[in-house]
């Protein structure tokens, strides 16, 4: 199964009463090739209406943020904790999260990202389990199947309390600066994997 057919499969799904109330699924933008995976709570009403994540005043500032640490839409997919937009913008209950893994797995697994981030306390919650905390747990690179977690504050959060701007600048700051880090290994182990080649005549050495 490829990207597509999730996407597909994701926008008949019908696995929890969410689908009853919105206007589309709202899957995922960005690349999907990207080293980076973000993953938020739910859609809210621009998204619904729009069928893309963050693309209100969180997604406006998110956006942002990534810039500033050089990082842009070709450097990651975002995507949510549930793909359907909850009613009043509510959090996600746990059985809506439970029937929305299926496709925030998928995405996962196709993707294969070193690097994820999770956005807020839901999308945190969905992956780590109920009692984990975003504000004991932000600021931390959790390792978990083969991947590299960081917990940060969801952008709609600092839009209410501009005070944890400055801890989420720091967390995308060490994000951005560990996949500079990753990419360069890669390239180390690819050089050193390269065979030299032979002088035209020669005989190897």
């Amino acid at each position: 199964m490829d990207l597509a057919a999730v996407r597909e499969r994701a926008l008949g799904c019908t696995r929890c009463p969410l689908h009853l109330s919105r206007s589309q699924v709202v899957f995922g933008r960005g690349n999907p090739e990207a080293r980076i995976v973000l993953i938020g709570e739910g859609p809210g009403r621009d998204e619904d209406q729009q069928g893309l994540p963050f693309v209100g005043a969180a997604g406006q500032l998110l956006d942002r943020i990534l810039a500033a640490v050089d990082l842009s839409e070709r450097d990651v997919f975002i995507t949510n904790t549930v793909l359907c937009r909850p009613p009043g913008n509510r959090v996600p209950l746990p059985e809506e999260m439970e029937a929305c893994r299926v496709h925030r797995e998928a995405i996962l697994d196709l993707l294969d990202p070193p690097i994820v981030v999770l956005l807020g306390a839901t999308a945190l919650k969905a992956v780590f389990g109920p009692k984990a905390g975003i504000t004991a747990m932000r600021g931390q690179r959790v390792a978990a199947g083969g991947r590299a977690y960081y917990p940060t504050f969801h952008p709609a959060a600092l839009l209410r309390d501009p005070s944890k701007k400055r801890p989420v600048w720091h967390d995308f700051q060490r994000i951005a600066a560990d996949l500079r880090l990753m990419e360069a290994a890669a390239g180390q182990d690819d050089a050193r994997a390269e065979p030299w080649p032979e002088p035209d005549g020669g005989e190897s050495r």
